[in-house]
């Protein structure tokens, strides 16, 4: 993973003014190479700055998150397995906010398509899901390409800390009240 990683960046650095559109492209192929989001985003700072590398980080996210809306409802055994993995983790009538969401993103290795099945949950039409998207999306873009380079140099406990405040951040932010359909309520499993 590193070394496509690192192989992905040099040529990023040799393309010149070619370099944002390849980065931002690079958010899409990521997924397929199995890098973290985290990874690319402190990447984009160091080759472009905080700044630039959290506007092209951001465009990255959103096209990725768009082009997530139009395909998901096209395959649905891939859309069925995210939503046994999303039962599996959060339980069946778990719906997250748009607050949990963008806290669950900064964590480093959880999965970022997962989580934009629950944003489309939460936020079913595009226009929605984007906003949700732009919201839960910022926060992983800064903090990632910002404070990237002193990420890497904290000790394992200051790191399993920042971990455990993002869970307890994540369930203050949960939502109080949850609603079951009365047919989910009273459904007869077969055993």
């Amino acid at each position: 993973m590193d070394e496509q990683l690192l192989i992905m960046l040099s040529i990023m650095q040799g393309s010149g003014i070619l370099a944002p559109v390849l980065f931002i492209l690079f958010h899409v192929v990521r997924q397929f190479m199995f890098i973290p989001v985290a990874f690319v985003c402190m990447a984009g700072g160091m080759l472009f700055g905080s700044i630039l590398g959290t506007v092209y980080s951001m465009a990255g996210l959103l096209l990725l998150s768009a082009l997530f809306y139009f395909i998901i409802r096209r395959i649905p055994r891939t859309h069925q397995k995210l939503m046994n993995i999303k039962h599996k983790w959060f339980g069946a009538h778990t719906k997250m906010t748009v607050g949990q969401i963008a806290v669950l993103r900064l964590i480093p290795f959880f999965h970022y398509q997962l989580l934009n099945l629950c944003l489309l949950e939460r936020r079913p039409d595009f226009r929605g899901f984007m906003k949700g998207s732009v919201a839960t999306n910022i926060p992983l873009a800064f903090f990632y390409t910002v404070f990237g380079e002193y990420i890497t140099q904290f000790s394992p406990g200051i790191g399993v800390l920042i971990v455990l405040a993002l869970f307890i951040l994540f369930y203050m932010l949960r939502e109080k009240i949850v609603t079951v359909k009365w047919h989910d309520f009273f459904s007869h499993k077969s055993l």
